[in-house]
Formats: structure tokens, C-alpha cells, sequence
């Protein structure tokens, strides 16, 4: 038995040596390691091994946070996808720690945290809430306290969530292919307060998506450029400035667990760049750090000098903060990098369509501090404006030189762009009241003020900003003015909102704003002027003017006839923000972010019942045929799409095949104002205030409006054309109708009401049958509703409502959200 135990043991010992006998060898160090490497010394040291491909960063600091920010460098080219050149992704707070050979990348929690003293307060909210580890490394060589790990894992991954994005968008499956990706050397940089680090990155997979297949060689292999920026966080001489809803800036917010309990819990500050006086002293005095912002370098003029100047528009807002040259644009130094995180740039940026334009920024998730400003313009919108100008005069009357005047206004659109998109990367958010103080603000989405002149001639010289608005510069001395030592900076800001007040300064911003549910009458997209009804009263008129003389001379000699649809659309349509305007005034509140104690006590008022009828008789006029019909003239010019050309997404919807379809444009135009006019919430305030103030618009009252001038004008259209309009619109309603009675998520009453028309318009058609002609199209059209109606009475939950034609794409093409 004996014996047995010692040949098992001895067996033991071969198989498994005793721990410390055969130890593996201890790691080399990193001089060692790197011999054959190149050094980029910086704020992380790294190392680039060219016999193997991959990228080394040596970690000496422990527990120490830096600011992680990922983006994208190579961009796929479509607005649908949303992938961008030079894309901001992520800023994050990490640091790394380890234990033995194992590192981590570590986000902390700073959503979550207590601004106090007691160390053990805040390590109570720390352990509260959960932390991320983004990334794990193992060393790869140790020298004392410093690790070496290989980075070029972490370089190669998916970073900026490419594969989320084709999903989302229903583009195909993918995954990343090591063996088709690399680092990119050329633009991996260490500085002493940033090391900046860039991959080529290939996603394979089975693309099924259209818009991936029309922007990439090959769909199945996309290949993009992902960046990384490790940063040094600011120092502590920033000094936070809190936010107030009346300010015009974006919040940005934390919970503070340390606050005393009869203090809000949430703590809420502005994000906005570091700016100091070098004489604090002084009412005006230059800035110890300027903010300056660099333009891409591959703008073309005169597209260049346009948004250099729109740029520029920013330093009287600052000088009137008393500053003096604190706000710079200038082009971009030939050797710097746009995603270096020490430029504020302008990108220029190439989609295959033209698509929104975007003001980000990099911020200190502790402070709110903006440390990177960072602008993508769309390159192809300003085509947009050319396409509106050029649809209003006979652009090409000389031939193939276009009027100056279109791109002029181009141009000047580009200016506000510029200077809209540095405004957000200054911290500032949307002013869409600012049309009704007289265009106050670039923060507002504009559309050309252009008018008929004296002499009877169509004028651009108005259609945009020349310069900074009053609100911007009462928004930057919000947010950048120093105040004197002694003075109590809270006083300070609230006089400045008081005097914003008594300046008559309106500021409403997104949420508010937005067409569909919006209530609010004077905030507005796309709009002009004081009053949304007059305004839309002048461009219906500007808009019929237009048409008329409508011809071939709107487009250069030797461009296909077809090509006169593209110009026609934003002609056609020109009217449709104006209604999206005139349509909140229905049902309308005014009101303004109201605080206690700024002297309101009332501070919600229902728009008046003259405005609200006003407004209504101007969605109306939107719905008549002479509204939408397309004069004779233009549909004899306008033939099907030349061979080599294809009809697109910004060009009309037809249900005729090839050729231009004016009754799918009315249907569509019709639909819109249907939308919006009919919408459930809106219907369900004017209920509301309706049972308040009886003697206001009520939604029966639309409804009953609405069916008996659409019934009218089936019954006495002037022509065969304008009959067949009018029963478009007809059928459009019925339609609405019927989606509103059978919804269950809606105010009951507005359902009640939506079903009582469809019963009305149902009982007069054997009436409206009598008189109409045997055999006619309208006989026909009266025959149908009565059986849809019919068929939707008897099963509302299986009747399936018809869609109307889409309009073409007016507002930017694909992720919306910026300008």
C-alpha cells in the first residue's frame, strides 16, 4: 500500500511540479520590450512595433481620471445611416487600474455623485451605483510601477457602435475583421496634455439595406476610420455657472446627494467654454485665452469665406460681453488634425444627400465645461436654397449662367448656418421665437424672407441674417460675462434675464416648438414674422406668383426638361412650414419658461378666439383647388425622367407611373395640412377650451367647417381638373376622420366628434348623389366614401386606412437634430 501512495506521488510530481519550482519567466521590462520599437513620447507613452502592426501604451498612472473621447474619422456618406466624417462619438470620464499584470479601463459613475467634504459621503454614493469597465488589458512588459499593454485590440474594436447603427437602419448584419483592419500611424499622435490614436476599421456581413449599397464599392466589406482621444482633464480654475430654463443654453445636470433635503436633488448647470478677462477690472478687456475656431480645410470658396464670416458674426455677441477679441475663426493650420481635441473646428462635411448640420461639443462630465467645439456642416445644403431661388426667377434667362442673385442668397444662408452650428458648440440651444422679435437670434431654424419689391420684382436681398441677433448677445452674457469682484454673480445673472423680459425678448426651444403636438403660437420652424397667418397668406401669394410664370427659363440650356420637377417641388410646397405654423396657433397657449418671483403670476393664455378662427380660415385656403392645382402650362412642360435620370426622394410621388401626377401632389399637400389641423391633441384643446370659453373655434366646429367646404367644392369645382382636387381632398378627410374616431388612446370627445362627421358627410351623400350626373367621376367618388364609410361603421378595427402620397423631403434628409 505503501509503495502504491509513492508511485502515485512521484507520478504527481512529473505531471504537475511543485508551485515555485518551474515559475514562468518573470515579464521583460518595458525598455526591453520596445527596443525594436519607434517611441511617441507624450501624455501617454506609446510605442509602434512595425514587424507586428500593433500599438503599445505604456500606463503610469493609476486611479488618475483623463477624459476618453471616441469619434469617427472616415465617414460612410448617407444621412439614413447617420455615420459622418469626422463624427464626435462618446466623451467619458476613466481611469485605469490594476491588479498584477491585469488592467482595466474604468468609467466612473459621475451621473450620480455628492458634492461634499465627507470623503465617506462620497464614497457612500460611489458604492450606491454601478461603475463600467469599457476595456480589460493584460501587460505586456513591466517596469516598475509602469505596465505595457498592447492597445491595438482596443483600437480595432467597434468603438463608435458602427454595427449598432447599419442594424438600426436596416442595413445588414456585420462584425468587425481584424485581418481587413489596421492602425493608421499617420494620424496617431502623442501631445504633452492628449494622445490621439486612429484604426481603420472593416466591417464585413451581408448588406441588405439600399443605402449602404449606394455609398460603398463593395457592401459587404465597409471600411471606416475610428478615432481615439485620450485627454488631460481641466484644471480646477473653472468655475461652474448654473443654469437657469429662461437662459437660452443647453443643462446640463447631475444628482447631488449631498443637498439638503429642502433643496432640489438635481443640480443643473450650462455648458459653455472657459473665458476669463486678463483685467477683471475693466468694463471691456481682452481675454487671457481666446476661443478660437478652425475651418476645415478642404471648403472650397466661396463657400469658405461665407462661413468664416458667418463664424466671425460671434464676436460682437462677446465684445457686447465685454470682451474684446475673444472670438476668433480661422482656417485650419496645414498640419493639425480636425479631431486633435485641442481645436474647435468647422468640418465640411460630403453626404450623398444633403442632410442635417450638427454643433457638438466635448465636455467635462464634471463641470460642464466645453473643451472641444465641433461642427458638421452638411455640404449639400445649400443647394436646397439655390433650388428655392432658382424656382422663383428665370434663373437661366441668359442661358446657362445662373442669376447671381441665387447664389448670393445661397451664400448668405451658409453665413447663418455657420454661425447657427458654432452657436450650439458655444452651448446655446434652439430659439424658435426668435422670428417673432424680428429674427433676434441665429438659434432659430430660418426660412428666405423673400418678397416682391416695390417695382413688382422678386428681392433676396432679405432672405436671411446679415449679423448676430439682440438674443444671442443677451445668451452670451448669460453665459461668458464676468462680473466684478464683490458683485454677487446669481444678481447679476437674474438682472440680466429681468432685462431680457423688458426687452420683450421671446425664448421658447425645442420640445415647444416641434409642429405635430406643438401649442405654443409664436415659436415656430422655418417661419418669419410676428403673425404665422399673414406670413402664410404672403408666400401662398409669392408661391402662386411663382408658378405662374413658371418655364423652361428656370433651368440652363441643355438640362433635361425632366429636370424642371426638381425645381418645381420646393415651389409647390413652399408654403408647408408656414402651415405647420398657423396650425399651432389652433388650440394655441402662449407661455414662457416662468419662474417664481420674475413678477408673472398668470403666466399661461390661451390664444385669442379671433386668431384661432384666423388661423383656421388660413389652413383652409391650403386645402382649396386653386391652392393646389399645377397650372396647364407647367405639366406640358415637365415630361417623364430623361433616360439616364431616375425619379428620387425629393421629387413628387406619383401614382401614374412616369408621368408628373398633379392630383398625388395635392393629395399630398392636403394630407399635410390634415395632419397637423387634425391632430389629437390639438383637437383635444380646442375641447378644452372650447367647454371653457363657449364661445371659442371648437373641434366640432372644424370638423363641421372642414366637411362643408370640401363638400362644396366637389359640388361646384370650376372644371374637370378642380373636380377631381376637390374629391382628392374629400376622400383625404374621410380619411382622418376615420382614424381619429377609431383610435382609443385620444380624448373621447374628439373621437365622438371625428365619428359624428363620418355619420353627417354619410347621411347627405344619397342627397349629393341626386344631384350629381349618372356615370360621372363625382358619382363614383360619392359611391366609394359612402362604402368605406360603410365598411369602417361596421369593423373600425379592421378597416385599413389608405395612405396618401409622402411629400418629398423638405427639412434635411436622415437623422434629424441639428440644423
Amino acid at each position: 500500500m505503501k509503495n502504491y501512495l509513492l508511485l502515485i506521488f512521484l507520478l504527481l510530481m512529473f505531471a504537475f511540479p511543485v508551485f515555485g519550482q518551474d515559475k514562468d519567466k518573470a515579464p521583460p521590462t518595458i525598455t526591453e520590450y520596445t527596443k525594436d520599437c519607434v517611441a511617441y513620447p507624450g501624455y501617454f507613452n506609446f510605442f509602434w512595433q512595425e514587424s507586428s502592426g500593433k500599438l503599445f501604451l505604456e500606463i503610469s498612472r493609476w486611479n488618475e481620471e483623463f477624459l476618453y473621447v471616441n469619434s469617427l474619422t472616415g465617414g460612410v456618406g448617407s444621412n439614413d445611416i447617420g455615420l459622418d466624417r469626422n463624427q464626435l462619438g462618446s466623451d467619458r470620464i476613466v481611469k485605469f487600474v490594476r491588479s498584477g499584470p491585469k488592467v482595466l479601463m474604468v468609467q466612473p459613475n459621475y451621473a450620480y455623485r455628492a458634492v461634499s467634504d465627507n470623503p465617506e459621503e462620497q464614497q457612500s454614493v460611489k458604492d450606491a451605483f454601478a461603475q463600467s469597465v469599457l476595456f480589460g488589458f493584460k501587460a505586456v512588459a513591466i517596469e516598475g510601477e509602469r505596465l505595457l499593454v498592447d492597445l491595438t485590440p482596443f483600437l480595432l474594436r467597434d468603438a463608435h457602435d458602427v454595427i449598432g447603427k447599419f442594424k438600426t437602419n436596416k442595413q445588414g448584419t456585420y462584425k468587425t475583421d481584424a485581418d481587413r483592419s489596421m492602425i493608421n500611424l499617420e494620424r496617431c499622435k502623442s501631445f504633452p496634455k492628449n494622445s490621439e490614436f486612429d484604426a481603420l476599421v472593416t466591417f464585413v456581413g451581408d448588406a441588405t439595406g439600399r443605402e449602404i449599397r449606394s455609398v460603398t464599392p463593395n457592401a459587404d466589406a465597409v471600411s471606416v476610420n475610428q478615432h481615439h482621444s485620450f485627454v488631460e482633464l481641466p484644471d480646477a480654475g473653472y468655475e461652474p455657472r448654473v443654469y437657469d430654463p429662461r437662459s437660452g443654453y443647453f443643462p446640463f445636470s447631475f444628482y447631488d446627494y449631498a443637498t439638503p433635503i429642502d433643496q432640489p436633488l438635481v443640480k443643473r448647470l450650462i455648458t459653455r467654454h472657459r473665458l476669463a478677462k486678463k483685467d477683471p477690472t475693466a468694463a471691456i478687456s481682452d481675454p487671457v485665452e481666446p476661443i478660437i475656431y478652425y475651418l476645415d480645410r478642404g471648403t472650397p470658396e466661396p463657400i469658405r469665406s461665407a462661413l468664416l464670416e458667418g463664424g466671425r458674426w460671434w464676436n460682437e455677441a462677446f465684445t457686447a460681453a465685454g470682451y474684446r477679441n475673444a472670438f476668433r475663426v480661422e482656417v485650419l493650420p496645414p498640419d493639425a488634425d480636425p479631431m486633435d481635441v485641442r481645436y474647435n473646428v468647422i468640418n465640411w462635411t460630403h453626404r450623398s444627400t444633403r442632410g442635417w448640420s450638427y454643433g457638438s461639443s466635448v465636455v467635462d462630465p464634471r463641470t460642464g465645461e466645453i473643451i472641444k467645439g465641433h461642427v458638421l456642416l452638411g455640404s449639400l445644403r445649400v443647394r436646397q436654397d439655390f433650388l428655392i431661388a432658382q424656382g422663383l426667377v428665370a434663373a437661366y434667362e441668359n442661358g446657362k449662367e445662373a442669376d447671381p442673385r441665387l447664389l448670393e442668397m445661397a451664400l448668405a444662408r451658409l453665413r447663418q448656418l455657420s454661425a447657427h452650428e458654432i452657436g450650439h458648440t458655444l452651448g446655446l440651444a434652439h430659439n424658435f421665437a426668435s422670428s417673432y422679435n424680428d429674427r433676434a437670434s441665429v438659434m432659430d431654424y430660418p426660412h428666405p424672407y423673400i418678397r416682391i419689391d416695390a417695382d413688382g420684382n422678386i428681392a433676396y436681398d432679405q432672405a436671411y441674417d446679415t449679423g448676430i441677433g439682440a438674443w444671442d448677445k443677451r445668451t452670451i452674457m448669460y453665459g461668458y460675462q464676468d462680473f466684478p469682484e464683490g458683485q454677487n454673480v446669481e444678481d447679476g445673472l437674474q438682472a440680466i434675464l429681468s432685462e431680457n423680459s423688458q426687452l420683450g425678448l421671446k425664448y421658447i426651444s425645442d420640445p415647444d416648438s416641434r409642429p405635430v403636438a406643438g401649442a405654443h403660437p409664436y415659436s415656430h420652424l422655418w417661419d418669419n414674422g410676428q403673425s404665422a397667418t399673414e406670413e402664410l397668406r404672403r408666400l401662398s401669394l409669392l408661391r402662386k406668383r411663382s408658378m405662374i410664370n413658371f418655364s423652361e427659363q428656370n433651368i440652363a440650356v441643355g438640362a433635361p426638361m425632366s429636370t424642371l420637377e426638381d425645381v418645381l417641388v420646393p415651389i409647390y410646397f413652399m408654403h408647408r412650414y408656414q402651415t405647420e405654423a398657423v396650425a399651432k396657433l389652433i388650440g394655441g397657449v402662449d407661455y414662457s419658461y416662468a419662474v417664481r418671483g420674475e413678477g408673472k403670476v398668470e403666466t399661461v393664455e390661451i390664444v385669442s378666439n379671433q386668431e384661432q378662427r384666423n388661423a383656421f380660415k388660413g389652413m383652409l385656403e391650403t386645402l382649396r383647388p386653386d391652392f393646389l392645382m399645377i397650372p396647364e402650362h407647367i405639366l406640358a412642360l415637365i415630361p417623364p425622367q430623361a433616360y439616364g435620370y431616375e425619379r428620387g426622394r425629393e421629387q413628387f410621388k406619383i401614382h401614374t407611373g412616369l408621368t408628373l401626377d398633379p392630383l398625388a401632389a395635392a393629395e399630398a399637400s392636403a394630407d399635410y395640412t390634415f395632419q397637423f389641423l387634425l391632430h389629437p391633441a390639438r383637437l383635444a384643446r380646442l375641447v378644452e377650451q372650447s367647454a371653457r370659453k363657449p364661445y371659442y373655434l371648437s373641434a366640432t366646429e372644424v370638423m363641421a367647417t372642414t366637411r362643408k367646404q370640401l363638400q362644396e367644392e366637389v359640388a361646384s369645382g370650376a372644371g374637370n381638373y378642380q373636380h377631381a382636387l376637390a374629391r382628392v381632398v374629400e376622400q383625404r378627410f374621410v380619411y382622418h376622420l376615420m382614424t381619429l374616431a377609431a383610435r382609443n388612446d385620444i380624448q373621447p370627445q374628439v373621437a365622438a366628434a371625428a365619428l359624428s362627421t363620418l355619420i353627417d358627410i354619410e347621411g347627405v351623400i344619397p342627397e349629393r348623389l341626386t344631384a350629381s350626373a349618372s356615370n360621372s367621376p363625382d358619382q363614383a367618388h360619392l359611391r366609394y366614401l359612402r362604402e368605406q364609410i360603410q365598411q369602417f361603421r361596421r369593423a373600425p378595427e379592421q378597416f385599413k386606412v389608405p395612405s396618401a402620397p409622402d411629400l418629398p423631403d423638405g427639412s434635411p434628409i436622415g437623422c434629424g437634430g441639428g440644423m
